[in-house]
């Protein structure tokens, strides 16, 4: 029997036919169908065969890049995507315990439109919505809503004061994003609704509240036009790679995706975020630390090597990303996660290479292994995405006693 105790949570990013750039031209993949509500629908009933936490589902205000921070003219690779929101509203109801995390780039997106958004998702699927928060500093990114102008920035231009100071201020106005969100969440109370027909009373204004948000970036008055959500709260995520990252997440995350790339790796970026959360005085609910992996699966080692390998020659060029790239068995995945997991993660976002083989690797491979090891739920314990992380449900911050 699993040991609640000792369970990690596990979860993967969807992203096209997969993380590698040339996923797409594999045996099993489906390109013609990436813009398909079904195929959005098979790729998370996968995940819910394995009964992960729950899928996170990319986005962009640009069009996919080999360079992050600057756009390309390739043809070779997938270009395009359908809107994340908008297909985790579509999967929602076509799925059951899993939860659903779109991502949202808030760098030029309203507030206020991204609360109603996943505060409706919320709706939809009952309780197991959350929301992946992104920053944008790309110039082409910018020049879609003419707004502002954004320093650029390049791999070699990281550390130069204003590209520094640029990215210090985008991280700050995520982190008052995330406070307008969870204001206007909070800005129906729970009973607000009164719904009585005999005496033609639909809601009690009184409970209803102004959020009067004043910051540097954002004057957002409230209420919100939808009622409190489900769990009172969605379930807020951030990606991470240093200490503006993990301010972010001590700060406003629920679940904060770091990169370490061994187990050395895990304990300093565990321990920092500890210390940024002690830094802005967090302790319940803290923070869970999920560890981002790319994954390559097969039956054996030389096997998921030879797969990489015909995936690289494909592309043209070595695989490389942000993240530990694994290549094995899903025993030998198992291992690590186990390794990592006791240097005090909370769990794993795993990137499957190729979708649908490495999902489906997951599904079968390692969830089998990390149940056997007692590491991994049977079967959803919980109802909404915020009970199966262990996180309770927030009070409302506007209601009285």
């Amino acid at each position: 029997m699993t040991d609640p105790s000792n369970q990690l949570h596990l979860a993967v990013a969807l992203d096209g036919a997969g993380w590698h750039p040339a996923a797409w031209r594999t045996d099993n993949a489906r390109p013609a169908e990436l813009l398909t509500a079904e195929y959005w629908t098979d790729l998370v009933s996968e995940a819910q065969r394995a009964q992960l936490d729950f899928v996170t589902i990319e986005d962009g205000f640009t069009l996919q890049s080999d360079d992050k921070f600057t756009p390309d003219q390739r043809t070779d690779r997938v270009r395009g995507r359908l809107d994340a929101v908008l297909i985790a509203a579509r999967v929602a109801p076509r799925t059951r315990g899993i939860g659903l995390i779109p991502t949202a780039t808030v760098t030029h997106s309203e507030p206020f439109h991204v609360s109603k958004a996943i505060a409706t998702l919320d709706y939809v699927s009952t309780g197991r919505a959350g929301v992946r928060v992104q920053i944008s500093g790309r110039p082409d990114a910018a020049k879609h809503f003419g707004r502002r102008e954004v320093v650029p920035v390049t791999y070699a231009s990281l550390d130069d004061p204003a590209v520094r100071a640029s990215v210090v201020e985008h991280f700050a106005e995520a982190a008052d994003y995330v406070e307008v969100l969870r204001r206007l969440w909070d800005s129906w109370e729970d009973d607000a609704e009164i719904r009585d027909v005999a005496t033609g009373r639909f809601i009690d204004r009184n409970k209803l509240h102004y959020i009067d948000f004043e910051g540097r970036w954002f004057s957002v008055k409230g209420p919100s036009i939808t009622p409190r959500p489900p769990q009172g709260q969605p379930v807020v995520a951030a990606l991470a790679h240093s200490g503006d990252g993990y301010r972010l997440i001590a700060s406003s995350a629920d679940v904060g995706f770091v990169t370490p790339h061994d187990s050395d790796d895990v304990a300093r970026i565990v321990q920092a975020v500890a210390d940024e959360q002690h830094a802005v005085d967090r302790t319940d609910p803290p923070v869970r630390v999920f560890a981002d992996l790319v994954v390559f699966l097969a039956a054996t080692p030389q096997a998921a090597a030879d797969r990489l390998a015909h995936l690289d020659d494909l592309a043209g060029t070595q695989f490389e990303s942000d993240a530990e790239v694994f290549v094995g068995t899903p025993t030998q995945l198992a291992d690590l996660l186990q390794d990592w997991h006791a240097r005090g993660l909370s769990g794993f976002r795993l990137r499957p290479g190729t979708l649908p083989d490495d999902l489906t690797q997951i599904s079968d491979g390692l969830v089998p292994e990390l149940r056997r090891r007692g590491l991994f739920r049977t079967a959803y314990d919980a109802g909404t995405l915020r009970g199966l992380l262990g996180l309770h449900r927030p009070a409302n911050r506007y209601a009285s006693a």
